[in-house]
């Protein structure tokens, strides 16, 4: 039988760099050479950011968009080779500048704020000499140049600024390194600002205080921004554009309404589709993912690369590269490299499996049995003589087979009291810890092997948490081994058991970590936690550094553990999305104290205490085209130090509802909003239910 003749398309010449671009991209392929071979990691890009615009670019790790972001700074390792293309900065062709004039560049017209701020930072260098310097090379005096860093660490929402001017960045939480690093970033005003996932580690409401000074920034300077981030919500929020990148390819690119509102490519409909959406929980669907996995780096792809993934496929699409079909969307002009770009909303979803049987201890929850009981916890530690008290006198009930989120802004004591769980660290006298009712001891190595394997943690970070040394087999059967006791068949049995229920393909036993993607790792740590059965999983920040699509992946995994095993999760997280999907309940922290706590429903839909509302208000949403903006509350002020907090309610030094001398003198008593639901607050629960009605803005 004769072959069809394969369809040729002409190709797509994209214009000179113009005088309004910030950044050109203009036909890019590179590659890495690795073991004698060339592997091509980004094919044919293209695309603009103009002079003062946000242009946003989205795709699962592994795409290629931190690798477009070093070869426009010409940062490629020595192993980086562009092969075809040109990238312009502000009218200046990069591959021609002379090393002085690359460094003048990157001084003064770009900065890159990098998503890992350890690596940026120089841990012989105290925080206030390494950003004044930033300042320093901008042309500010020394004297001026500390000036400017301390109000530019004020901006970035950094307490105690003077303090930590004289920190080394070892002394600092990832949150603040962040924060540090695009203080500097920001000091000479820039052209071009590249962001690369600037914002993985702070929780909301630094998140936005950042993203409103990025902002600020464009506005009073015409600063253009290429922002990169898993983030589809802060995507949506800062950028006009966005290009969407997948295995080194821009798949698809328009203005951020037309992308995110009506895509035109099925992958960035399974991205947007992996997302949780309010009005949807665990205990209602399943989030959808996208099935298989990136192709390995440099592979030869026949057709549209993202067809093995695709579930609109065909022999078309596997035989035929797609080109850059281009139309006019409703908010300006799109780009979709699909054959079948029409019918991306008629992409069908991922297997719609029943959603497992719920457990015996789900049946009737009334009456449920206490899983974990904690009583009137707190934890002081001594810091340079000064006591900070980074929990205190807290109390939680956590039912069989419940879900409850722990939320609230980073150093609000919610890891702190994660390990007061575990038994990780000791609480201050008085506090008591309950595991089914029985007495738990306060620190683990005086629990039984029982009580070890029943409360378990998954920590946020795995690289940190696993053995590098160790192949997955051994790290997963250690655990099997000191946590369940088995040996010899049944160890071995159970091995496949438990790699079965985490979606652990068996090829990846005798892998090391160092050789497995950001999910996976978060697979094997979950796998290990469960090696026991445990009653009570602790899970902290699971998710926060993985891409839409595996998150969305982990979080069904955990929901069908625990309808199959009955297990209770507390589930830390600063995603105020994905903690309404996955908790059954929501406890608020703030400065160590618990100010709210109650169903998932009743906090995130009112009445709330003012400081919940203020985070609620500070969700970047993907909202519906005719949608108006939820106002943002603005807190006054930084969050006080544990070591010296507030008299009063511990809040009212930041609160926009203060009442006055009663908020300052009084720790308010908590208030009955019905269900579960409480409130710590001065403000009668009727007054809080009417006057959040209307947000306030201020």
């Amino acid at each position: 039988m004769k072959a069809a003749a394969r369809r040729t398309y002409p190709a797509f010449e994209p214009a000179p760099p113009g005088s309004n671009d910030a950044l050109a991209v203009l036909g890019l392929t590179l590659a890495y050479r690795v073991r004698g071979r060339e592997r091509e990691v980004l094919h044919d890009v293209t695309f603009r950011v103009r002079r003062g615009e946000a242009y946003g670019l989205v795709g699962e790790s592994g795409c290629g968009k931190s690798t477009v972001a070093l070869a426009a700074l010409a940062y490629l390792p020595r192993n980086g080779k562009i092969k075809a293309g040109r990238i312009s900065i502000a009218g200046r062709e990069v591959g021609s500048l002379a090393p002085d004039e690359l460094r003048a560049l990157r001084a003064r017209t770009v900065s890159m704020v990098y998503q890992d701020p350890s690596r940026a930072l120089n841990p012989s260098l105290t925080i206030g000499r390494q950003v004044s310097e930033a300042f320093e090379l901008a042309g500010a005096s020394r004297v001026d140049a500390d000036a400017q860093a301390l109000d530019m660490l004020r901006r970035v929402r950094i307490a105690a600024p003077e303090r930590v001017m004289g920190c080394y960045p070892h002394q600092l939480s990832g949150g603040m390194q962040q924060r540090v690093v695009i203080a500097m970033a920001l000091a000479s005003k820039p052209a071009l600002l590249i962001l690369d996932e600037p914002t993985t580690g702070l929780d909301a409401t630094v998140e936005a205080e950042v993203l409103d000074l990025v902002a600020k920034l464009r506005e009073e300077s015409g600063t253009a921004v290429l922002f990169i981030s898993h983030n589809l919500a802060v995507i949506g929020r800062m950028c006009t554009r966005v290009g969407v990148l997948y295995a080194g390819r821009l798949v698809e690119e328009g203005t951020t309404e037309d992308v995110f509102g009506a895509p035109r490519h099925p992958y960035t409909v399974g991205l947007l589709r992996c997302l949780p959406k309010a009005g949807r929980s665990k205990d209602t669907e399943r989030l959808d993912t996208i099935a298989g996995a990136l192709p390995p780096l440099g592979t030869a792809v026949a057709g549209c690369v993202f067809a093995p993934r695709c579930r609109l496929a065909d022999e078309r699409c596997r035989g035929e590269t797609p080109p850059p079909h281009r139309f006019n969307a409703a908010h300006g002009p799109q780009m979709a490299r699909c054959h079948y770009h029409e019918q991306a909303d008629s992409l069908p979803r991922a297997a719609a499996e029943p959603l497992p049987p719920r457990s015996a201890a789900d049946d009737d929850a009334p009456q449920r049995t206490l899983a974990l009981r904690a009583a009137h916890l707190s934890k002081t530690f001594d810091v340079a003589g000064a006591a900070l008290r980074a929990v205190d006198d807290v109390s939680l009930e956590l039912a069989a087979g419940e879900t409850l989120g722990l939320v609230g802004e980073s150093g609000s004591g919610k890891t702190t009291l994660a390990k007061l769980l575990v038994g990780l660290v000791a609480p201050d006298r008085g506090g008591t810890l309950e595991l089914e009712g029985k007495p738990l001891p306060a620190r683990v190595a005086r629990r039984d092997d029982e009580q070890v394997k029943s409360l378990q943690i998954v920590f946020q970070n795995p690289d940190s948490a696993l053995n590098r040394a160790h192949s997955v087999k051994r790290l997963i059967g250690r655990a099997l081994s000191k946590l369940g006791s088995l040996r010899g068949a049944a160890h071995g049995a159970r091995l496949a058991t438990l790699t079965k229920a985490v979606r652990l393909p068996s090829r990846y036993l005798d892998a090391r970590t160092r050789q497995l993607s950001g999910g996976l790792k978060q697979r094997v740590a979950i796998a290990r936690a469960f090696a026991g059965d445990p009653r009570v999983v602790v899970c902290d920040e699971p998710t926060s550094a993985l891409d839409v699509s595996v998150q969305a992946a982990i979080l069904n995994l955990l929901a069908d553990l625990q309808r199959e095993r009955g297990v209770s999760y507390v589930f830390i997280s600063h995603d105020l999305h994905v903690v309404r999907y996955v908790a059954d309940r929501i406890a608020v922290l703030y400065v160590g104290k618990l100010l709210e706590i109650g169903p998932a429903s009743a906090v995130f839909d009112g009445p709330h205490h003012p400081y919940t509302e203020a985070l609620l208000s500070a969700m970047p949403t993907l909202g519906h085209a005719n949608a108006a903006p939820k106002p943002r509350i603005r807190l006054a002020g930084d969050p006080p130090s544990p070591a010296s907090p507030p008299t009063g309610c511990v809040f009212h030094t930041r609160c926009p509802r203060k009442l006055g001398a009663v908020c300052e003198e009084q720790d308010p008593p908590f208030a009955d909003a019905g269900e579960g639901h409480r409130i710590r607050c001065h403000i009668p629960v009727s007054e809080l239910r009417t006057m959040q009605r209307e947000p306030q803005t201020a």
